[in-house]
């Protein structure tokens, strides 16, 4: 062969190799495309959403992207409490709404799926997807989707509002047919605890001992650690929402009674209290320490002509007691007030507002003590419509006839002798709240006024529920040479702080009475709950000073 037709015949394979070789990048390119369009299809993105105007172009499924304030989006935003299957509901059969809530729990089966969406850890409502036969791709998009949702993320749903019957959610004659839902924060897949179990009664837990499937046992320290998580079972969300009611009622009472609400100094130059230990700070040099209570300042009050004063505040005990009803940061109810003659003046102020509590929570916040009462087990406080005082020498008598050795009767009560006298006063007077005055002088603060009578005792006195110390108060010593006297008695040394004080005093004051009162302390004994920590927020004790 020449050399022309040599060439020739490679030129020709050259050709056909490249031929098959575009061929092959050819349909490598086809596949590519193929496989990047079922990717396409299949691949759920984010979801931006701007503007409610615009909601046909944004996919019906998808993680919302951070929520970062970029426009107000006009939806309207409803309360599953308002949902219904009635006309009567604001928002009835056939109404669409937005809802933005709690996945509670979820439930696929085949094509079928099955949400409840939980607010404000009462309200629940259940949304339903069922998989459509036209268009069975956007079905099994929304499927997946629905799937890839974990329990206690934050979701936006809209849905149709249908009559259904659901008892297994606060509202059982409607429920919502999906037709969006997006994420807004989505929750881990494996949480410390469900909410579920968090929400079950200690009779609920124990009886599943002994089935196929116990119930799990969370501990104090768990919970506690995850406090936000346990918080959101209903009975716990609904305890701090009573204790947010015991202030506000606290408030009104006194507001109606003259009150003017103050707020004292936290940081001070000495201890407000003799007794009880301090947390100290450095104070640019020198040595301040927090509160214990806001005594001083609430009698200073007084003293600048503001007659009648409350506050509510943070209060802090250094002291090493790891007991169920014992915090080292607590709320103070405080409330001080000038007299005419005689202490019993601040009782019935006292007695008046407690009973205003009482009667304001059963009635106004029926809703949050049921489901309180539906885990944690009570009574409402049982209360006479006066003060019920007893007096030292009667709780003497009483604790003696309990079979009590009461000493020289100078000494403080025990738990267990608090607990007996309070069941002998409900059984004897039939109420669960009282209050008992003359306490032994030895055992009260300084600043309490001695008993006219005998100086051993003195004008104070404490309030019980359920045989249980909720309030301690007195008539206060506002002679500045007999409380300088008490002072020096007491061991303590008059500092600039307490200096500042007494000087109040010397420039004339209204003798005046006053009590101090555990909020913690109240919810915890009102609600029957077997430990302090589970009235308080964040509780702070001698081992927790997180979260």
């Amino acid at each position: 062969k020449t050399e022309e037709e040599k060439a020739a015949l490679k030129a020709v394979r050259e050709a056909r190799k490249e031929e098959k070789e575009r061929q092959k990048a050819e349909k490598a390119a086809k596949k590519a495309a193929k496989k990047e369009a079922e990717e396409a299809a299949n691949r759920i993105d984010e979801v931006t959403y701007l503007s409610a105007s615009e909601q046909e172009s944004y996919a019906p499924m998808g993680d919302m992207t951070t929520v970062m304030s970029r426009s107000r989006s006009g939806r309207d935003f409803v309360n599953v409490g308002d949902v219904g299957g009635s006309d009567d509901a604001k928002f009835g059969p056939g109404s669409k709404v937005w809802l933005r809530g709690r996945l509670n729990s979820i439930r696929i089966k085949g094509g079928s799926c099955f949400l409840v969406i939980r607010q404000n850890s009462f309200d629940t409502v259940q949304a339903i997807f069922f998989k459509d036969k036209e268009n069975p791709e956007k079905s099994a998009k929304m499927i997946k989707y629905l799937k890839s949702l974990t329990t206690e993320s934050m979701v936006d749903l809209e849905g149709t509002v249908s009559t259904a019957e659901v008892r297994s959610c606060s509202i059982q004659d409607a429920e919502l047919v999906i037709s969006r839902v997006h994420s807004v924060s989505k929750a881990d897949a494996m949480l410390p605890f469900l909410v579920e179990d968090a929400a079950r009664s200690e009779k609920e837990v124990e009886e599943s001992q002994e089935t196929d499937r116990p119930f799990p046992r969370l501990g104090q320290e768990l919970r506690l650690d995850n406090r936000w998580l346990d918080l959101r079972a209903p009975a716990n969300n609904a305890i701090m929402r009573i204790q947010s009611a015991v202030c506000q009622l606290f408030r009104e009472s006194l507001y109606s009674q003259g009150f003017v609400e103050i707020h004292t100094p936290k940081l001070i130059a000495g201890e407000s209290e003799s007794g009880a230990g301090v947390f100290t700070t450095d104070y640019f040099g020198t040595t301040a320490c927090l509160a214990q209570s806001p005594q001083l300042y609430k009698q200073m009050a007084i003293a600048s002509d503001i007659d009648r004063v409350f506050e509510i505040g943070p209060v802090f005990r250094a002291e090493n007691s790891n007991t169920r009803r014992h915090l080292c940061e607590f709320t103070g109810l405080d409330l001080e007030m000038a007299i005419n003659d005689h202490y019993m003046e601040t009782l019935e102020v006292v007695h008046t507002m407690f009973k205003h509590i009482f009667e304001g929570l059963e009635i106004r916040w029926a809703r949050e003590l049921a489901a309180i009462r539906t885990q944690y087990d009570s009574e409402p406080v049982v209360f006479t419509d006066e003060p019920c005082v007893l007096h030292w020498p009667e709780a003497m008598e009483i604790l003696r006839g309990e079979g009590f050795d009461m000493g020289d009767e100078l000494g403080d009560l025990t738990g267990a002798q608090e607990l007996a006298l309070g069941a002998v006063v409900k059984e004897k007077y039939g109420t669960d709240f009282f209050m008992l005055d003359k306490y032994p002088s030895d055992i009260r603060p300084f600043y309490t006024m001695p008993d006219p009578a005998d100086d051993r005792f003195s004008n104070s006195y404490d309030m019980f529920i359920r045989g249980q110390e909720i309030c301690s108060g007195a008539q206060r010593c506002h002679d500045p040479e007999l409380v300088t006297k008490l002072i020096e008695k007491k061991g303590i040394e008059i500092g600039d702080g307490l200096k500042s004080y007494v000087d109040s005093f010397r420039h004339g004051v209204s003798p005046h009475a006053g009590a101090g009162i555990g909020l913690e302390r109240v919810v915890f004994l009102y609600l029957g709950l077997d430990n302090v920590r589970k009235a308080s927020m964040f509780p702070r004790d001698p081992n927790r000073c997180t979260p």
